[in-house]
Order: structure tokens, then sequence, then C-alpha cells
């Protein structure tokens, strides 16, 4: 037989990603929603709620009680209040959403569990992890269901990711690699550049990939931190280095400068796995392994209700009669809380009240 006439390797079979094991949100068990605050992210979610998920919202608060019941007639809520004081004494409510910006959050959050009423979050959770900290030791005290929003782990795509890097698939993981960048007009009085509402970059667009570089590989430490402030003392800009507490690095960055890709990279000894921008909304998981093979996971519902499966994971949760979700749990909340403390802390940034804390 000459040289030429060898057998040829039998091609590798394609490759397959598995299958989502994330329910159907419309499957979950409806809820009595309150909602506090009603912004674009609050708009968002009882849309959502209400399209997508057996859960509907019956009671809005708003400093403003115009405002509330501009929202409530918006979307066909029962009941509108100027205080959440007002809500909570009306009841009927089997969890609350807390959706204002961040630097209320521990405020607002505080009374509802007080009251003992299930709340969700938005991210970032609180300002820093002392009020985090609180927060859920009081949730654990009174034996209450809290949970951050964070909607991006509880969609499909991340289901299949966490599949893939468990099953070893890419191999060991060596680097995580996200950015989250967007442009805001340089106005002082903006949320976004105004200390006491918690501004920068930080806490509303680089708690994305801090939380998703943290799902992969655990708490990060050996944090080597680089950025610019805003000139109101936010941070405009950082990057940031780490290292996984199962191994692994992370390199993550943010800006409220200007838009970056904001896509998301795992990448292993065995291949990579990309989630393409922006990589925490319903989008496009792609797997590609060293051998050439690859394979693409696509979001299977309509992209315009990804809020309904994190709507739809605290509705399962609260039913049950369990205090917190394990794809978002107590925990990773603390951890991705005190990564940013850490970040923040490298850069300089320090938010009213903190000074004394």
């Amino acid at each position: 037989m000459t040289e030429t006439d060898a057998p040829e390797e039998p091609a590798a079979p394609p490759l397959t990603l598995p299958a989502a094991t994330v329910p159907d949100p419309a499957s979950a068990p409806g809820l009595r929603w309150g909602v506090i605050s009603p912004g674009h992210i609050a708009d968002q979610f009882t849309a959502t709620a209400h399209r997508a998920t057996a859960s509907r919202v019956v009671s809005v608060v708003s400093r403003s009680l115009e405002r509330a019941e501009t929202f409530a007639r918006k979307h066909g809520v029962e009941h509108a209040f100027d205080s959440v004081e007002q809500m909570l004494a009306a009841g009927g409510l089997d969890a609350v959403y807390i959706a204002s910006p961040h630097a209320q959050h521990h405020a607002l959050t505080r009374p509802v569990l007080e009251a003992g009423v299930p709340v969700l979050v938005e991210k970032a959770f609180t300002l820093n992890s002392a009020q985090a900290r609180d927060l859920l030791d009081l949730a654990r005290e009174k034996g209450v269901f809290a949970m951050e929003a964070m909607w991006a782990r509880f969609l499909p795509q991340y289901d299949v990711l966490r599949q893939v890097i468990s099953s070893g698939m890419l191999g060991e993981i060596v680097e995580v690699a996200a950015d989250h960048g967007q442009t805001f007009p340089a106005d002082p009085s903006h949320r976004m550049f105004a200390p006491e509402l918690g501004g920068g970059a930080l806490l509303d667009l680089g708690v994305y990939p801090i939380s998703f570089a943290q799902m992969v590989l655990g708490d990060l430490g050996d944090l080597a931190v680089r950025g610019a402030l805003t000139e109101t003392a936010v941070d405009a800009y950082f990057a940031l280095l780490g290292t996984g507490a199962g191994g692994g690095h992370a390199r993550l960055s943010s800006t409220l400068l200007s838009r970056t890709p904001t896509q998301a990279v795992v990448s292993g000894t065995a291949g990579a796995a990309r989630l393409s921008g922006p990589f925490f909304a319903p989008s496009t998981l792609t797997v590609t392994l060293h051998d050439g093979r690859s394979a693409v996971y696509e979001h299977p519902a309509d992209r315009g209700d990804g809020m309904a499966y994190e709507i739809a994971e605290a509705a399962r949760r609260i039913t049950a009669g369990e205090l917190e979700s394990p794809l978002m749990s107590w925990q990773d909340t603390l951890s991705v809380m005190t990564t940013m403390d850490a970040v923040r802390a490298e850069l300089g940034v320090v938010y009213p009240g903190e000074e004394s804390a």
C-alpha cells in the first residue's frame, strides 16, 4: 500500500450543543407583583410579565402619585401609591420588584423585607457589599425570598453555556473576556454622572461583565484595575484583570463614553464559547473547538421577552418556599458586590454617605 493509499482518519462527528433546560416562562406560577419606581426598566418588566408570563403587576409606587397613576393606566395596574408603606399596608402582594436607581435600593428594599414580602431587586443589588449583606441578613432573619435581577443568568443561552463548561467541552478554562460600553451625554445631572445616584459605568454597565466572569470563574481575586473618572468623580472607564477562585483569568472592561462590542468569550484549552453582543440579552451562543468543529445556539423565543425568565424563576422559587435561586445566589450577589467595591476603591470612587460608613 502506498502512502497515498493509507486510509483516511474518520471525520469527527458534528458538534452538538446540549439542549436548554430552562422551562417556558409561561409555565411558571403567576404571582401578584408590586413595582417600586415606574421608570423605563419597570415599564419593560411589567410589559414582559403581562405578555410572556402568568404573573401580573397589581400595584405601583412612585414618589409622584401622578406618575404612578400614569403607569397604572398604561399597564392596567389596579393600584397606584406614592409611598411604599401605603402599598404594603394595602396588601395583596406575592412579591415586589425594586426598579429604582441602585443608590435607593437599600432604603426601598428594607421595608419590603421587614413586611415579609419577597423581593426582586434590580442590578446592581445595592451601592456596596455592606448594604447587600444587610439586606440579605434581613431576608435570612425574616425567612423571605430575595434575588438580584441579573436577568442574563436566567436566559436559555446561559443555561446552555453553563452545561458546555461543566461538560468539559471547552477543556480547562483559561480566560473570560467581556466588555460593556455605552455612550451618554456628558450631563452632570444625568443619573450616570451623578454620585448621589450611584453613577458611573461600574454599577450600571460593568456589573454585567463582572457578574458574567463570576458565574464562570467564581470569586475574583488578585485584581489589577485601571480607569478614569468623570468631572463628577464617578468612573467613566475601568479595565480589570483578575483570577478566578477555581482558576482561569478575567479580562473585563466598561465605559459610559463609547459603545463597545458588548461581547463575552470563554476561552479554554479545547475551544471557546462566544456570546454575541449584547451578551447579557437574548442573543447567539457560538461554540468553536480547536479541532475546527463549531455549533450555534439561538435564543428560542421572542428576544423582546428576555426579562420573562427572571420573573418566572422568582415565581417558581417563591412558590416553592425557597429563599434564593441557585442561578443568582446570595453568595453570587455578595461576590459581585465585593469585586465592585474593590474596583471603586482602586479608582477612588466614593458615593455620598459612604465616607462615614
